[in-house]
């Protein structure tokens, strides 16, 4: 930056209000545009638990949750003071050539809440970054090439990640994607075994809970997944990127059925929503495969992972859960959360389904019966599939302060990942909030006229992105 450039504090202050002109400019334009078309551009200026708050002092009640990584609310001050003390400290932060104390400490910690099947840490900077290193492991371990995953899978966005990701939404348009791996249905046992009978497979790489539209798997099929992959050699990778520390009313979701991996990757809420990280921990036969030599040593790595301001994020992280009992919390507070809003699948026709598992929530939408209401569905989902669930979404936010996502595209379901902080107050607010715009949108004809006046409102407007002050000669 030219000298003279100003502070942090100083940016913030002085330019504010220019953060959508300066995405429109410089980042994602397109980003932008879904922002302003739903309403929802603005201008955030603070967090706080379970809440944004934005340049007018409204709360907005985040069951978004920055896609999972906010599970202990937003600036926790105990993880803040532990980058704030890691910073003041001025340890010997990534030596390279050398070991430091916070990343063997983090990693024992995380290696002790685990399956005794895994010893170990490889450490990484996000959750992609975790898959692929755990792809690597498991080739290098197997000598085997290939990986299976399962269909509407997702674990990431990086090449290797995006090559096990089950959506073609996000695949299209980037291949040609890594060699031998193939998708398999979600849930389906003879599907795996057949796969597995070649004797090639490296490992299969599965969510206990798919992160998108939270599907829950089938009874038996984890357990019978992980028998399968042994018995043919082949390692289990579970992807504990979402599901991960409490998410689920477990500290890791496959303790729900007691499985023992052979790798699994974390990341999101071990952050604590400050310092990206993310984690494999691995079994101790996969790490005595992989780094069989001195020369072998340091075949994978990470510049930046294992740095002192993750691990202390991380560590404060871990503290937090332990304190506050949110593990137990995310338990009960999901079991209240199911029991509040499963009733609107029998009360409402446009409601199929509501699921979750912990604080991990979906309910998924359908066409009413009645013919008027099927047919104006029909048009909708012709025009664009998945937006009937933008007639819940989007009057949760303006209506009730409310921040939640369509689970997936294409998708007419609705996901909440709440803050594990969240009040018992608020979950009851939000199935209230919930109910009343599920009964509006009921009547389908209604409900999507007052959707397109708001979008037009919202044209007619005229809030267009303003252009961002070019300083690249400042």
């Amino acid at each position: 930056m030219p000298s003279g450039s100003p502070s942090v504090g100083e940016l913030l202050a002085q330019r504010a209000g220019e953060e959508m002109a300066l995405n429109d400019r410089y980042l994602n334009p397109q980003l932008g545009r879904i922002v302003r078309a739903l309403g929802y551009d603005r201008r955030w200026v603070s967090g706080e638990g379970a809440h944004l708050i934005d340049d007018r002092g409204d709360r907005y009640l985040d069951l978004l949750s920055g896609y999972g990584v906010f599970a202990l609310g937003r600036n926790h001050p105990e993880v803040v003071a532990a980058v704030e003390e890691v910073m003041a400290a001025r340890t010997a932060n990534l030596p390279q050539l050398g070991v430091t104390l916070l990343s063997g400490a983090l990693a024992e910690e995380l290696v002790g809440r685990a399956p005794s099947s895994v010893d170990a840490m490889v450490p990484a900077n996000s959750g992609t970054e975790a898959v692929e290193a755990a792809i690597k492991l498991a080739r290098a371990a197997t000598g085997r090439g290939r990986v299976l995953y399962a269909d509407h899978g997702f674990h990431g966005l990086t090449l290797g990640a995006l090559s096990v990701n089950g959506n073609d939404e996000f695949r299209e348009g980037f291949g040609p994607l890594l060699q031998g791996c193939d998708p398999i249905p979600f849930g389906d046992l003879d599907a795996l075994e057949r796969e597995l009978a070649a004797g090639d497979v490296a490992a299969f790489v599965v969510e206990p809970v798919q992160g998108k539209g939270v599907k829950l798997p089938p009874p038996g099929y984890l357990p019978g997944a992980q028998e399968r992959c042994r018995a043919a050699g082949a390692l289990l990778i579970c992807d504990e990127v979402q599901t991960g520390l409490g998410r689920t009313g477990r500290f890791l979701a496959l303790e729900h059925w007691g499985l023992e991996p052979d790798l699994i990757c974390v990341a999101k809420a071990l952050s604590g929503g400050l310092v990206p990280i993310g984690a494999v921990l691995a079994s101790r036969p996969v790490m005595d495969r992989v780094f069989d030599s001195m020369e072998r040593g340091v075949r994978h790595g990470s510049t930046f992972g294992g740095n002192d301001l993750a691990a202390a994020a991380a560590l404060a992280t871990l503290r937090v859960l332990d304190s506050e009992g949110l593990v137990a919390r995310a338990e009960h507070l999901g079991e209240l959360l199911l029991e509040l809003t499963t009733p609107l699948a029998e009360r409402y026709e446009v409601v199929r389904e509501v699921r979750g598992l912990g604080l991990m929530w979906a309910i998924e939408l359908g066409p009413p019966r009645g013919m008027a209401g099927r047919s104006v569905w029909g048009m909708i989902e012709h025009a664009q599939p998945g937006l009937f669930a933008q007639l819940v979404t989007v009057p949760l936010f303006h209506d009730h302060r409310i921040l939640c996502q369509v689970a997936g595209h294409r998708m007419n379901v609705v996901k909440a990942l709440p803050a594990l902080v969240i009040s018992e107050q608020e979950v009851r607010r939000f199935a209230a909030a919930l109910e009343e715009v599920v009964a509006a949108a009921e009547h389908v004809p209604s409900a999507i006229a007052r959707f397109g006046w708001r979008m037009a409102r919202r044209a007619s407007a005229g809030r267009r992105p303003a252009t961002a002050p070019d300083r690249g000669a400042a």
